[in-house]
């Protein structure tokens, strides 16, 4: 199930990027499985990866071949190639130099990636056996047929796309992700990829990026569980008629303006496909005294079990708001100036239950699909949001099956 409007938008072809699937039977064989990206030669590439200390052999890779100019990235969803020691590396690297052979290029400016099942070998053979189909399959226009391989409990494919304009010339940012559970990034998401025609220099694009993940994927949890997989990259071909993006320009201000949106209805969108998910939920924190404040408060509510049990019943149990707010860690909190609220609901004021608020009014919020919760603090001027979705029987039925 998910919540609100999950529709597969335009997605604008972005000049200079190329994409192919196909079906190596990794873990099904009714969709496709394997996606390999091309970009033109002479852009540049920038990507954020997961901090579980237990990183997927994909990700070693990946982070190693970063500052050789990729212009490859290859994907493959069934199969997560984590927690597969020595010989995961070698497989990773074995898939990168397939690929490689395929496209007359080097290993090394191939990026692996891989999401699925933890623990298990990635079947190598199967995956080098369907390059040849991916590569022949490769083209502009083909970002729906990205979108849909990389899924594996994801209900919707994701996409976002913008079109902005630069000194007169069309500049276009578009891009997908996946995930629906395991998810509370620390990085980016589960995978995303976004591909612009823009001409920017690696380095610029890198804090682009990264300033892009912190405020769209850093600011999302399903589960409260970071993957070991988890990768964001963004290519950029360059093939735009723009003028090159500089550092401190208006035209970095639009470009980054841009990535951002795109990088935030992605994330929006893995929250709304939340394992089971019934209800989305906008933590919004205020008057913290600076943004860790702020995320801390928002992702502990954001991460309670009884808190979001709470919400898929539509129960209005506001305590378990106040005590998660309570247990954020927060040094010195003054009781009496928090206030919480359900919508435009005020539910805690004065270091205790508001005097206005009543249980219909409470009841009312609670039924509704989507859900703001705010907090005010009461200790500076400082907002941040945080999204998630409810608990649902179906997130358990969903990972206590996930293997099968």
């Amino acid at each position: 199930m998910a919540v609100g409007d999950t529709s597969f938008p335009e997605m604008h072809a972005v000049p200079g990027i190329k994409l192919g699937t196909c079906n190596a039977g990794i873990k099904q064989t009714v969709r496709d499985d394997i996606l390999v990206i091309e970009m033109a030669d002479g852009g540049s590439c920038a990507a954020v990866f997961t901090q579980n200390a237990f990183c997927a052999a994909p990700v070693h890779i990946a982070k190693a071949h970063l500052s050789q100019n990729p212009r490859w990235l290859l994907v493959n969803s069934g199969n997560a190639n984590a927690g597969t020691g020595k010989q995961g590396l070698q497989d990773a690297f074995a898939c990168c130099a397939n690929l490689a052979g395929e496209v007359e290029a080097l290993a090394q400016q191939v990026l692996p990636f891989s999401t699925g099942v933890i623990g298990e070998p990635l079947p190598v053979e199967k995956l080098t056996t369907a390059l040849p189909s991916a590569v022949a399959n490769l083209a502009e226009a083909h970002w729906d047929k990205a979108a849909r391989a990389i899924m594996t409990t994801d209900t919707f494919p994701k996409g976002a796309s913008a079109v902005i304009h630069i000194a007169g010339h069309p500049v276009t940012i578009t891009g997908i992700s996946k995930g629906a559970g395991m998810i509370q990034p620390n990085m980016a998401t589960m995978l995303g990829f976004v591909a612009t025609d823009a001409s920017i220099e690696q380095s610029l694009l890198q804090q682009c990026l990264s300033a892009a993940a912190e405020k769209s994927f850093n600011r999302i949890t399903v589960d409260g569980d970071t993957s070991t997989n988890d990768a964001c990259v963004v290519l950029a071909s360059g093939n735009s008629a723009a003028p090159e993006i500089l550092a401190d320009s208006t035209e970095y201000a639009t470009f980054a303006e841009a990535v951002m949106s795109v990088c935030k209805r992605l994330a929006e969108l893995i929250i709304r496909d939340g394992e089971g998910a019934t209800k989305l939920m906008r933590i919004v924190v205020e008057q913290a005294r600076d943004s860790a404040e702020a995320v801390q408060v928002a992702k502990t509510i954001a991460h309670s079990p009884l808190v979001k049990t709470a919400f898929f019943a539509s129960d209005p149990n506001w305590g378990r708001i106040l005590a998660a707010v309570g247990r954020a860690g927060v040094e010195n909190m003054d009781l009496d100036k928090i206030e919480i609220y359900l919508g435009t609901v005020c539910i805690v004021e004065n270091g205790g239950r508001a005097r206005s608020y009543t249980e219909q009014d409470g009841q009312r919020v609670m039924n509704q699909e989507e859900i703001v919760v705010t907090v005010r603090l009461g200790r500076g001027v400082i907002s941040e949001e945080v999204l998630t979705c409810d608990f649902s029987y179906d997130y358990v039925k969903i990972n206590a099956e996930y293997r099968t």
